[in-house]
């Protein structure tokens, strides 16, 4: 017998059951209100003119819905629709096109591009994010390049590569990646510090920016590239390296195109399924359960999209 489709549940073709759904995921201990934070002590309403899963706080009076305050807030895209895109997107290793949703879900292309801007905002991780490698772990580090960056220089303006600076815990398998302006010690200090820790076992390459890494992180260790040295014992940068494999060929095969604005969210992406990936004992159902909590507290509109934007709220 054929396995049955993932995208038969009724979550991805009933608005309804999509927000029956999601309110047991967001609010296990029953309605929470937005405005005054009160825990199950709403009234569901129930009027004919009420659009459907609308609450009122019995303390504040407050209307609310378990939309408000998330990613799906004031969206016109059905939440069903919603769950369905995300849930391609987490079971696609390498991503999918919006093009690919808009054929998918049947919704237009502006909407598909749009709606899978916001996802990826979602997945970006918190300020507060533990530090990596504690304990004594072994986190490597790892920079590569993609795409174009223009440089404002007077008038005119230079083309430089994008640069992405990325984290592998080897022992968690978490990733965390970060676009930066310089490669420098200046630029990437800051970030090492404030996701490595500093009893972590440090791991790159022979790059001279990292020279200075000693300083922070005692047990630093290198591989130099240029002498073909791969690997020392269990010093090397192979985990990192086999992650922007996945990432690369997701950006260059999938995406094809993607902007300098917009290159934070994609490598947030990458760094979430690939931190929660079958390696790590999570399939494609709990990827997307564990992605779905990430839509509190996250608002993106569309000119926010739109317009060219430093990676604001950096998590460093």
């Amino acid at each position: 017998m054929a396995k049955k489709s993932s995208l038969s549940d009724p979550i991805f073709c009933d608005e309804q059951k999509a927000r029956e759904w999601l309110e047991k995921r967001l609010w296990p201990q029953g309605p929470i209100c937005p405005k005054c934070g009160v825990v199950d002590e709403a009234t569901l309403l129930k009027g004919e003119s009420t659009r459907p899963g609308l609450y009122q706080c019995n303390a504040c009076r407050k209307p609310f819905s378990v939309t408000v305050g998330t990613l799906y807030e004031r969206s016109k895209i059905p939440l069903n629709k919603w769950l369905a895109a995300t849930y391609l997107l987490q079971s696609s290793k390498k991503g999918i096109s919006a093009l690919q949703i808009h054929r998918t879900l049947g919704v237009s292309k502006k909407t598909a591009w749009f709606l899978m801007h916001r996802i990826r905002e979602s997945l970006r991780p918190a300020a507060s994010t533990a530090p990596m490698g504690g304990g004594g772990g072994a986190v490597e580090v790892d920079e590569t390049f993609y795409g174009q960056a223009e440089i404002k220089t007077g008038a005119t303006g230079t083309h430089a590569m994008n640069k992405v600076l990325s984290l592998v815990d080897r022992e968690s398998g978490e990733a965390r990646s970060f676009v930066v302006t310089d490669l420098d010690w200046n630029t990437l200090g800051p970030i090492l510090r404030a996701n490595i820790a500093k009893e972590a076992r440090l791991m790159t390459d022979e790059a001279a920016y990292y020279r200075r890494a000693k300083l922070d992180f005692p047990a630093h260790e290198s591989v130099n590239h240029r002498k073909e040295e791969w690997a020392r014992g269990d010093i090397s940068t192979n985990t990192v390296e086999g992650f922007y494999s996945v990432m690369k060929r997701g950006l260059r095969g999938i995406y094809q195109h993607v902007g300098s604005q917009h290159l934070h969210r994609y490598v947030a992406e990458f760094d979430f399924r690939y931190t929660n990936r079958e390696a790590c004992g999570v399939d494609d159902q709990e990827r997307f359960e564990r992605s779905i909590p990430g839509i509190q507290g996250k608002r993106l509109t569309y000119r926010r999209t739109r317009r060219s934007e430093e990676a604001a709220s950096r998590p460093w």
